[in-house]
């Protein structure tokens, strides 16, 4: 049997600073790791932790000359000279070293020994470690300081060591990777970042995004407008909790108990409702939304100015004057100092209340009118005041000889046929989601009329804003109404903007910039009009033709109606399948002519306004459009209120479009101009309604 030799390690021994040389045999060249000055800074505060591995320095004859080389552990030595240099640590002061005498292995050969055959510490042991110490006292800058990271570093850390130890055991198999484990600090629930981990386990998609979207999910965002107007401030005071995601933009983080976000939004706003009653209206009407025309057949009430006061005047115009002194001080400069910066947003606050007090209404009226409050999307409170129900309106007196007047032309006239002033909408329900498998069935009907809803308003805006297209527009209805239909005069020049109030349709149509930017422009012309319709003639007689031409596309966008809906809607065919897809072809026209662009006008896929209403093929197809098919790959399998909730997170900044809400491209006749004149159509044929054929386009 061979014996082997036993090993004898090298001798250890102090050796003063002063007869130790760095040694060219030092593999290290490339700086890397933590700097000098930071392992100076930890060698000062609790020493040297590890020896020098050092070498007799020898002269040409190969006699020893009392020094040291340090071929092993140049780092160290650097910080220590340092040290010495800043007169910190004596010169003379001893170093603990391995003292290497072995000739049959080289310098170089240790240098990269130890550089090389050494493991770092596991994050997870990093972890623990940080957490070990927090639990023994230390503060987050002593751990960071420690570890010669920074506090932020150190709060990571901390939020990772607090994940489920089922998780870490997982991580410390290298069963999940770093990221996928730092989205699991989203939650602090174990038992559910375990749950969603199982779940993960029979999915195909395991990105850390998918993780956050599965663990939040029954969260509400702290961006949201109703934390905007209850406030996070309000609502950690009362208790709740705020999950953050240390590692990514969390945009604020998400509010983990809903339930009391709804009761302190319902507490202010119960005084908020209570405080603008004791106004002396008959009604207020609250709710964090109300659907698009809400006000639509309320007659509002013409209100004053409320006049200001001397102390208001004087205080507005001293903002005013100190709000243009910070503008001009520190206009051009690239950054404004903090302090400069709120006390510019104090000014806009302290302004807003001076400039828009609500207008002051005849006590009488307000006694039969109400007010409408809600939530804008910036959180702050949106009143509108001044509507009255018409079951509230007074009843005139009628006159006596007008009754019988009436009396003996044989009573009111009746309404004609075709006429629906009372008629319920009968959109259908959104039909249950059918098998998943099936192939892709076609958008429900009420998804693809609120879609339609989205465009509609966007392209009246858009026509609003291109006074020549409104004008082609509306000589083009005035072509209709000469040739091809009749129409009853309200007035001399018997032409009406029939328009479609778009009331009950989708959610959310409020908060668009195009309902927003209608309303502040009808607002606009609002106050530049009388009040009363005599003088209304001479008002627009002296609008030059730019205000003329500005007002007309105003008043024609309300007239665009791109909304579509199935032909049984009304029944009695007063609504055609024909009817309804030449509305959306001449729809296209117009988009086409004003650059409609909804992707422009803020249109995103959610799961509110599609994809939570339509089927799990269908959210796939959307994501593979919009991502490509190995994204879409990923979601397939997931039950459909997570499939939704990632597919919106997926698709955020795609430009991707529903296909109701998209413009195609004018359909071009191969030829449409004849060979010869032999060829040339008869320009009396007619189609197949008797109607002269007329290009559009």
């Amino acid at each position: 049997m061979t014996k082997h030799a036993k090993i004898t390690l090298s001798g250890a021994r102090d050796i003063p600073f002063s007869a130790l040389v760095l040694s060219q045999a030092n593999v290290r060249r490339v700086k890397a790791g933590v700097s000098i000055d930071s392992l100076a800074a930890d060698i000062e505060r609790r020493g040297l932790l590890q020896s020098l591995t050092v070498r007799a320095q020898r002269d040409g004859d190969g006699n020893e000359t009392g020094c040291y080389e340090v071929p092993a552990g140049g780092r160290r030595f650097r910080a220590l000279q340092q040290l010495v240099k800043q007169r910190r640590m004596a010169k003379t002061e001893p170093v603990p070293c391995i003292v290497r005498d072995d000739d049959t292995v080289s310098a170089e050969e240790d240098s990269l020994a130890e550089n090389v055959h050494r493991e770092p510490l596991h994050p997870l042991d990093q972890f623990r470690a940080m957490q070990k110490l927090v639990e023994q006292g230390s503060d987050i800058d002593t751990v960071a300081a420690t570890f010669m990271v920074t506090p932020a570093v150190v709060k990571q850390r901390l939020k990772l060591a607090e994940i489920s130890p089922a998780l870490h055991d997982v991580y410390a198999e290298d069963g999940m990777t770093l990221e996928q484990l730092m989205a699991f600090s989203v939650a602090s629930d174990h038992a559910r970042q375990e749950q969603v981990w199982e779940m993960l386990q029979t999915s195909s998609n395991q990105q850390p995004w998918f993780i956050r979207a599965r663990l939040t999910e029954d969260k509400v965002r702290a961006s949201d407008k109703r934390v905007r107007f209850v406030t996070l401030d309000a609502y950690l005071a009362a208790g709740g909790h705020v999950l953050r995601d240390l590692f990514e933009s969390d945009d604020g983080g998400w509010l983990e108990d809903v339930a009391l976000l709804d009761r302190l939004q319902t507490e202010k706003f119960e005084a908020e409702v209570a405080a603008i009653a004791v106004e002396g209206w008959k009604w207020v009407e609250a709710a964090v939304d109300f659907p698009y025309g809400h006000t639509y057949g309320l007659r509002g009430l013409d209100g004053e100015a409320a006049p200001s006061s001397e102390e208001d005047d004087a205080r507005l115009e001293a903002l005013r004057e100190e709000a243009d002194r910070l503008e001009d001080q520190w206009a051009g400069e690239d950054e404004i100092p903090d302090d400069v910066a709120a006390r510019i947003q104090a000014i806009d606050e302290e302004i807003a209340p001076l400039v828009s007090k609500p207008f002051v209404y005849d006590p009488v009226e307000m006694a039969i009118a109400g007010a409408f409050v809600s939530i804008d999307v910036d959180g702050s409170l949106h009143i509108e005041r001044g509507f009255v129900r018409p079951e509230d309106e007074p009843i005139e007196p009628v006159d006596e000889s007008d009754v019988e007047a009436g009396q003996d032309d044989g009573g009111a006239e009746q309404m004609g046929e075709g006429v629906d002033r009372e008629g319920e909408s009968s959109l259908p329900e959104i039909a249950d989601e059918e098998d998943p498998d099936d192939l892709l069935r076609p958008l429900p009907d009420k998804l693809v009329t609120d879609l339609t809803a989205h465009r509609t308003l966007a392209l009246r805006d858009a026509v609003a804003s291109s006074p020549l297209v409104a004008f082609a527009a509306m000589l083009h209805a005035l072509v209709l109404e000469t040739f091809y239909t009749y129409a009853s005069a309200a007035s001399c020049v018997g032409i009406a903007v029939r328009s479609n109030r778009l009331v009950g349709y989708g959610t959310g149509l409020n908060d668009t910039s195009s309902a927003k930017t209608i309303n502040e422009r009808h607002e606009a012309w609002s106050a530049r009009l009388p009040d009363g319709t005599d003088a209304v003639w001479e008002v627009l007689a002296a609008l030059d033709a730019d205000e003329q031409a500005a007002l007309f596309a105003h008043c024609v966008s309300f007239g665009v109606d791109a909304t579509w809906e199935p032909a049984t809607q009304y029944n009695q065919g007063r609504v055609s399948v024909r009817a309804v897809a030449a509305r959306i072809e001449h729809s296209h026209v117009l988009a086409r002519a004003t650059g409609l662009d909804m992707v422009a006008v803020g249109w995103v896929a959610t799961v509110t306004n599609y994809l939570g209403r339509v089927t799990k093929p269908q959210i796939l197809a959307a994501v593979e459009e919009a991502c490509g098919a190995e994204v879409a790959g990923r979601l397939d399998g997931m039950k459909k209120p997570a499939m939704a909730s990632a597919a919106e997170e997926l698709m955020q900044g795609r430009g991707w479009l529903a296909k109701p809400l998209r413009t195609p491209d004018p359909v071009v006749a191969a030829d449409l101009q004849p060979a010869n004149d032999d060829e040339a159509p008869d320009a009396g044929v007619e189609d197949s309604d008797g109607r002269g054929a007329v290009a559009a386009e």
